[in-house]
């Protein structure tokens, strides 16, 4: 399980250094996509197989369907490491999630998340408020977290 929140930069190459935590776990090669708020989204091949195969049993006659695997699948690419530990992200990625010098790299369960530092900030400064909110929303038992 992918968690934690680690401040890297990325290099005028595209070339950004994963914590080595996260690197066995990820595997010689995985997926890097377009995340939903302004992020990347960064799967191992298993949890990435295990996505598209859920995206594969939308029905494709509605729209959102399509517009969504459109979004999510264009933006996919593989990628592995480097000898440093590093990967390239491709350029219309670093583009989406408007990465430039300095990110935050985030555990979010089955992936990791990869922000600009200026919308991860954001982001945190916007919903942490709101946390108590969310999670009575989401938590309707009695669960104590």
């Amino acid at each position: 399980m992918f968690m934690g929140e680690h401040r890297h930069t990325i290099d005028d190459k595209g070339r950004m250094i994963i914590p080595s935590k996260f690197r066995s776990e990820l595997g010689d090669k995985f997926i890097i996509t377009r995340g939903i708020e302004k992020c990347l989204f960064v799967y191992s091949e298993t949890e990435w197989n295990g996505i598209v195969s859920k995206l594969n049993q939308l029905p494709f006659t509605k729209k959102d369907a399509r517009n969504f695997s459109r979004f999510f699948l264009s933006g996919a690419a593989m990628v592995e490491f480097d000898k440093q530990g590093r990967i390239n992200i491709p350029t219309s990625l670093i583009s989406y999630a408007d990465l430039i010098k300095d990110c935050v790299v985030v555990g979010v369960g089955d992936r990791l998340e990869i922000w600009s530092e200026q919308n991860w900030n954001q982001f945190f400064d916007i919903n942490q408020d709101q946390m108590s909110d969310i999670a009575e929303n989401l938590f309707m038992t009695d669960i104590d977290l």
